[in-house]
């Protein structure tokens, strides 16, 4: 039944998007010491979402950078979903802190599986992006040897061992891993495959296709900061031409829709879904 309203429009909150668990379990852990009124420090933002980072801020969450660290003493400081290197380990516990330790459980075997492998002396290459706070957790396991690249065009740049093992960054694209492989194989490069993609968050391409061919104007919510937020973004974009990104309800503009249109709110693995349902709110209410 439409809504009683001046475009009267209709919206419904793609339920599949949102937090994956890995946000989650870091969200809890922080949140479980903050209703106990205790103070906790995260090393980096803890999601890539703007109203979620004000929302756990106003609780007294507060974000540092690993600059931060050396200063903090017997302060409670949490590791986010992306993880950390080692020596990220060792500057928390120099100085009797707490470490809650939220690296999301594929993370930490993507970890130790880079790590093993370099130490049986393998050539560790990384298909991710340079600098992601993830990307930084899997290069520090191999005390910065691995070599990172982002694109087949850069990867034709670098000259290869005969031999590597290959991971991939949770977020990446399976499709372009797959390329990847292709690619060094027809290199002649003996190449030890470690597929590392989050299928929860590359499966999500499949049912935003179908979501945002379903609808007629797609709302995308996420971070502006948000690797997975701009790719899955992309998605919906590609699969509907009306598609909008908005970081907060209050970037919806009228001028957007058309009366009687039924609007499809959905968002990253980093959009809390208490935001999702206020943009659908907000929508109905035009």
């Amino acid at each position: 039944m439409l809504t009683k309203n001046k475009l009267h429009l209709k919206a419904e909150v793609d339920r599949r998007s949102g937090f994956c668990f890995g946000v989650v379990k870091a969200i809890e852990k922080a949140e479980a010491l903050l209703d106990e009124g205790k103070r906790v420090y995260s090393v980096g933002q803890i999601v890539h979402n703007e109203e979620e980072v004000e929302r756990l801020s106003k609780k007294g969450l507060i974000a540092i950078g690993h600059e931060d660290i050396r200063d903090l003493k017997d302060e409670n400081i949490l590791f986010r979903a992306h993880g950390e290197p080692p020596d990220t380990y060792e500057e928390v516990r120099k100085h009797n802190n707490v470490l809650m330790d939220a690296t999301c459980p594929i993370v930490l075997k993507l970890q130790r599986d880079v790590h093993q492998a370099w130490l049986y002396g393998k050539h560790v290459y990384i298909f991710g992006k340079a600098g992601h706070p993830e990307v930084r957790g899997l290069v520090g396991q191999t005390n910065g040897e691995a070599r990172v690249f982002r694109t087949i065009e850069a990867l034709r740049e670098m000259e290869l061992p005969q031999a590597l093992a290959l991971f991939s960054q949770t977020t990446m694209n399976p499709g372009d891993f797959h390329d990847v492989v292709d690619h060094l194989n027809d290199r002649g490069v003996e190449v030890e495959v470690h597929d590392s993609i989050c299928r929860q968050v590359s499966g999500r391409e499949e049912e935003l296709k179908a979501f945002s061919r379903h609808h007629d104007r797609v709302v995308f919510v996420a971070g502006r900061h948000s690797s997975n937020g701009k790719m899955l973004y992309e998605v919906c974009r590609t699969h509907n031409p009306y598609a909008h990104f908005i970081s907060r309800s209050e970037e919806l503009d009228h001028s957007w829709f058309s009366p009687g249109e039924h609007i499809g709110v959905c968002g990253a693995t980093s959009t809390p879904h208490w935001l999702l349902e206020e943009v659908r709110q907000k929508i109905e209410a035009l």
